[in-house]
């Protein structure tokens, strides 16, 4: 393998090894799974293939899961299914509450999935509500946001 092929080869290999920013679900996005949006799971197969890692902030399990009943079998396989669910903690809601008071926002949740998703290292955020979450992030260079 001449010099050309073995730096094509490493240029290569570098893209292969390269992860994808991680893909953050609001509750919006975990309820398009569970009932079965084929658009919402085709971005998330998507991005499991480029190599994102899927998480769930705590914020959107509180507000999609109601119990241990059968109602919420199928949101409980869609976060069986995440890589985590991230926690929120102090830094992360000091982060928010500081998006809040910038923006004016009272979307306490909203700035929560934005801060965890923050706090994460950046990420894509899929929501339903792509328009508070873009105010929440605007000048966010590490988040991108994307609606169900």
């Amino acid at each position: 393998m001449g010099p050309r092929n073995r730096a094509t080869h490493r240029t290569k290999k570098a893209a292969q090894e390269q992860v994808a920013p991680p893909l953050v679900l609001d509750s919006g996005a975990v309820i398009a799974l569970a009932r079965g949006d084929v658009r919402v799971s085709g971005f998330i197969a998507l991005a499991i293939e480029e190599g994102a890692k899927v998480f769930v902030p705590a914020v959107a399990v509180a507000e999609t899961v109601r119990g241990r009943g059968p109602r919420d079998a199928a949101v409980n396989r869609v976060l069986g299914a995440t890589d985590s669910v991230l926690t929120t903690d102090e830094a992360s809601a000091r982060t928010a509450g500081e998006l809040l008071g910038a923006t004016r926002s009272r979307s306490t949740i909203d700035a929560l999935v934005v801060a965890t998703a923050i706090h994460a290292g950046g990420a894509r955020i899929l929501t339903s509500d792509p328009q508070d979450l873009r105010r929440l992030s605007e000048g966010r260079q590490e988040l991108t946001i994307h609606a169900v």
